[in-house]
């Protein structure tokens, strides 16, 4: 356990903060700056919000002798992923009015608006409340969005998959009511006793946690990348159980070898819904008691597991449980990729996957994608659910409403764009990097389209335009793009600058290497050029890019 005379900064705020608190009042009636109270960043995080700045426009407003232009990022906590078509017009409303415009879908199945300035905060959220949604716990030292296996018809079991995202999530939540004392003006007298919480106590977490849940055989939802993942075990069309598994996390620190990307690693399995939710809440109280609060660099539940153990880990969380795991149940993976198109599930309902690049809704002068998802919306006859691969499904449609979702997709141009797009560019993920994120040190949802444009020519030349290649790019070593986990990685390092990793498999149960370091654009297409003439005459059948370039990297060695 970390020394208690050894915490880190935030140690300190989150133990002193009120329940989450701390003087966000008190920030948010400060007319003289657009940002808030330093302490306050922190605890911001934990309402579901970042506070961001415009970095596009850093130079200019400092030769103004204007402060940066401070904006703040608010996430939706969306388990599951899932939205009515109310809510989704409702949505659509609140980006107009308090953003940028653009609704971002993530890659944990949410949404998040950016741009939002300090007066528009409140209001924001209270809109947000008005459509029975919130932001609570969406980001900082807890729990954060549960996903899990995203389209319907993937599996008759989805539902079983889905409501028990909604529940990890449930129990997941902080027990303070600081939310609707900040956000939503509950007038209630706040009993401090009412607020006690066992899960998260006054500590929080070390770091922030994530929850995934599988249904094999496709791995959309990237699962082992979670701190927790679970994998439901199917027989005979039922679900008997699931395999557990901890200790995944992509991000790292350039230089700093003690940090590293790690895939969640089997602890063993449960047979009963009520085991699992308790394991899950066990797993979490030992990453809360056994978490490094000194250095947030070695902080995730993957170090502390590394820490004491895969057995030390799974012994803890057994006596807490007061039942042992079972041995874990084989399982296998065939895919990990988004169904685009028209697909029916076994109730007879029409599910759409569209390709959203990078998860960006908006309308432009050739493409009016948010105009057209809001008059599917106003049909009233479509749910919205969103996929770890930055896409969008419209779902749950009748066979009679069919069709006029079909008129809206075609005139909007929406069925074209998808069907068009190339293999490539749907297996793309990338960050929102710059202008917004502090912590970027390149480009990500901006530069990856325009460098996958360059990249398909490539491609044709080898006739491998067709190949399921997933592609990722992350603006800094933190991971959220994905893109240790692809079989092509970028990883910024300076402007314009990338790591390059190759030999992640297609399925997500192994990570890519570096390859080289710090390299442009220029150099990156020579070496993909040369890497895909490489793979055409030396592949297996059937073999994949990522397991192809795996093998090679060994015969470099």
């Amino acid at each position: 356990m970390t020394d208690k005379n050894n915490l880190s900064p935030v140690e300190r705020i989150k133990t002193g903060s009120n329940g989450l608190r701390g003087t966000l009042k008190e920030s948010l009636l400060d007319d003289f700056t657009g940002a808030i109270r330093e302490d306050d960043q922190t605890l911001i995080k934990f309402h579901g919000m970042y506070q961001q700045d415009d970095r596009d426009r850093r130079e200019e407003r400092v030769g103004k002798k204007l402060e940066w232009l401070y904006s703040y990022m608010i996430r939706l906590r969306l388990p599951g992923g899932f939205l009515t078509s109310e809510q989704w017009a409702g949505l659509h409303e609140i980006a107009e009015n308090h953003s940028t415009g653009v609704i971002k879908i993530t890659t944990r199945q949410t949404i998040q608006l950016h741009g939002i300035l300090k007066s528009h905060v409140k209001p924001t959220i209270q809109n947000f409340n008005l459509q029975h949604l919130d932001s609570i716990a969406a980001c900082g030292d807890v729990n954060r969005n549960v996903t899990c296996t995203s389209n319907p018809s993937e599996s008759p079991l989805h539902h079983e998959v889905f409501e028990l995202a909604g529940k990890i999530s449930e129990m997941c939540l902080p027990k303070t009511k600081s939310y609707y004392d900040l956000w939503i003006d509950d007038e209630l007298v706040i009993d401090r006793k009412t607020e006690e919480d066992p899960l998260y106590q006054e500590r929080y977490l070390p770091r922030k946690l994530k929850i995934g849940i599988a249904i094999p055989p496709n791995n959309d939802v990237d699962v082992f990348i979670n701190d927790i993942a679970l994998v439901a075990i199917v027989e005979e069309g039922r679900i008997i159980g699931y395999n557990i598994a901890a200790g995944g996390g992509l991000g790292a620190t350039h230089g700093n070898e003690a940090t590293y990307a790690r895939l969640a690693s089997l602890l063993g399995f449960v047979d009963t819904e009520e085991k699992l939710l308790r394991a899950v809440y066990e797993i979490i109280t030992v990453q809360r008691d056994f978490g490094n609060r000194s250095d947030r660099k070695l902080s995730r539940l993957k170090y502390t597991i590394d820490k004491l153990g895969i057995e030390g880990y799974r012994r803890e969380v057994e006596k807490r449980c007061g039942f042992s795991l079972e041995p874990a149940r084989e399982f296998n993976f065939e895919q990990r990729k988004d169904r685009y198109g028209w697909t029916r599930n076994h109730e007879g309902k029409w599910f759409y996957t569209l390709f959203v690049e990078h998860g960006r809704v908006l309308d432009t002068e050739d493409y009016p994608l948010k105009s057209g998802l809001l008059k599917i919306a106003q049909t009233g006859n479509v749910n919205f659910r969103f996929t770890c691969n930055q896409n969008l499904i419209l779902s749950d449609i009748r066979e009679e409403d069919k069709t006029e979702i079909e008129n809206i997709l075609q005139e909007h141009g929406i069925s074209v764009y998808t069907e068009e797009a190339s293999a490539l560019r749907k297996n793309s993920v990338a960050c929102v990097a710059l202008n917004t994120c502090s912590l970027a040190l390149a480009e990500g949802q901006r530069y990856l389209p325009v460098l996958v444009t360059k990249i398909e020519p490539l491609l044709q030349k080898y006739g491998l335009q067709n190949e399921d290649i997933t592609i990722r790019m992350t603006g800094c070593p933190n991971g959220c793009g994905r893109s240790p986990n692809a079989e092509i990685g970028f990883v910024g390092t300076a402007y314009g600058k990338y790591n390059l990793h190759i030999g992640g498999d297609r399925l997500g149960m192994r990570l890519n290497t570096k390859f080289k370091e710090n390299i442009g654009e220029g150099e990156i297409l020579e070496t993909l050029d040369e890497l895909f003439g490489i793979y055409l005459k030396g592949r297996y059948s059937e073999e994949t890019f990522g397991d192809f370039s795996y093998r090679y990297l060994q015969t470099q060695k």
